[in-house]
């Protein structure tokens, strides 16, 4: 299988391999699902991540990941839903977020009022994998509901309706990041429900390993000047030096992707990088970063093997 391949190229335990297996095969897909079962465009790397989370999820426990802008949250949870094989449901908490979101709203269909399901509700359902991001920015009312689902009754009570028990499959891992606007420390309540991993920022080690996996064809210099760059800003960012907003993995690597289209790497990085920005002044820091880094001539050519 492709997807524990990728575990094996990470030397992850055979223990924890060998019972994934098992686990992909003890819960089908119900085929209305199947869709929701997508390769993710990134590769997480990191052993020993990897290795707690497929520990815990595999106990039936839900995961929080923690951790500053960059460090791969979203990506992680994107790759155990896909190394599982369960169709994933994305929650993006904001302050309107609430309960009918979650749960599910009266609808009205041929005459009569219905159950429109929400996005837990069809998780649980069909023992799905909830990724439940930026968790910090959800009001009381929409955590709340959260609760008996996360803890050891894996149940949720539907108003009006019945109480379902989540398939034994359906798992929920959360995201959050520190200090954004609009975010609130999460209860103990809530925590508690979680098994908490802190996530590392990236490595030229991890960066390597991602770069290679998406641009095998990438030239050796051109490949240390774009993880150079990142590693730069990251350095930038943790010394305050500039915001996290230029500070972007996923931007970087769609500007690698349109450089193959033949773009200037300078340009393409520009538009990946440059302009997240909008602050006249950061933006001449990381103007300064990526001109050290690549030069104006470059071309596709400087970038990639034909």
């Amino acid at each position: 299988m492709e997807e524990l391949k990728f575990l094996e190229e990470q030397q992850v335990a055979p223990e924890l391999i060998k019972r994934v297996e098992e686990f992909r095969s003890q819960y089908e897909v119900v085929p209305e699902t199947a869709g929701r079962i997508v390769k993710p465009s990134i590769p997480f790397y990191g052993k020993n991540i990897l290795e707690m989370a497929i520990a815990g999820l595999l106990k039936g426990e839900n995961l929080l990941l923690t951790g500053p802008k960059a460090t791969g949250k979203n990506i992680l949870a994107e790759n155990l839903a896909y190394i599982f094989n369960r169709p994933a449901y994305n929650v993006s908490f904001h302050v309107n977020t609430n309960s009918g979101d979650l749960i599910g709203t009266d609808t009205f269909v041929d005459n009569e009022v219905k159950l429109r399901k929400g996005t837990i509700y069809q998780c649980a359902e069909y023992g799905g994998f909830g990724i439940l991001d930026e968790i910090n920015m959800a009001k009381n009312d929409a955590v709340s509901v959260l609760h008996a689902t996360l803890d050891y009754r894996r149940s949720i009570d539907v108003p009006g309706y019945d109480k379902i028990d989540l398939h034994p499959a359906a798992r929920f891992i959360g995201t959050m990041n520190y200090g954004y606007a609009g975010t609130k420390e999460l209860n103990e309540a809530l925590v508690s429900r979680f098994l908490v991993i802190d996530m590392p920022a990236q490595t030229e080690e991890s960066l390597e390993f991602i770069f290679q996996r998406m641009f095998p064809n990438i030239k050796e210099n051109a490949r240390t000047q774009f993880i150079g760059v990142f590693l730069d800003l990251q350095l930038k960012a943790t010394n305050s030096e500039i915001s996290t907003k230029p500070l972007d993995l996923r931007g970087l690597l769609a500007a690698m992707k349109i450089v193959e289209t033949g773009l200037s790497p300078r340009k393409a990085v520009t538009m990946g990088v440059v302009n997240k920005t909008f602050d006249i002044f950061e933006k001449e820091i990381v103007e300064d970063i990526v001109k050290t880094r690549i030069p104006a001539d470059w071309t596709r050519d400087d970038v990639y093997e034909r």
